[in-house]
């Protein structure tokens, strides 16, 4: 369990890195996601940007995957999200699509909390226990 564990933190700080990038190599899609009750939209794509690159990149190294996977949990909840389902003509296609776009926000909000558990040791024998005959 243990190297899945380790396997699929490497992918999911893949994948974040790569969405981060995505806001730099692609700003208007993000652009057009931010909700419009929120200021500087420009400003938020680039620092959520650069947050998905760095809590991304954290998570690769075990003694900051804890806080790495609050970090992402906090960007999967990003107001963007719901704003998109209520917006669907801001991306186009299916509704469908769209509505499997949340729950797949809750999928990687679990993946993450998963690295915020510390890993289970197998159980140590107490030295200062008396030993059975």
């Amino acid at each position: 369990m243990r190297i899945f564990k380790t396997v699929s933190r490497y992918v999911l700080a893949i994948f974040f890195v790569g969405v981060g990038i995505t806001h730099f190599t692609n700003p208007d899609f993000y652009l057009k996601i931010v909700p419009p009750y929120l200021p500087w939209h420009a400003v938020l794509v680039e620092v959520s940007g650069v947050a998905e690159i760095l809590l991304g990149t954290m998570l690769i190294f075990p003694h900051l995957q804890r806080i790495a996977g609050w970090g992402l949990i906090l960007l999967a909840v990003f107001p963007a999200n719901i704003y998109v389902y209520q917006h669907q003509d801001l991306i186009p296609g299916s509704s469908f699509f769209h509505l499997l776009r949340l729950p797949l926000q809750g999928v990687l909000i679990l993946w993450a909390f998963w690295y915020t558990r510390p890993d289970r040791l197998p159980a140590q024998p107490n030295p200062t226990s008396p030993v059975e005959a």
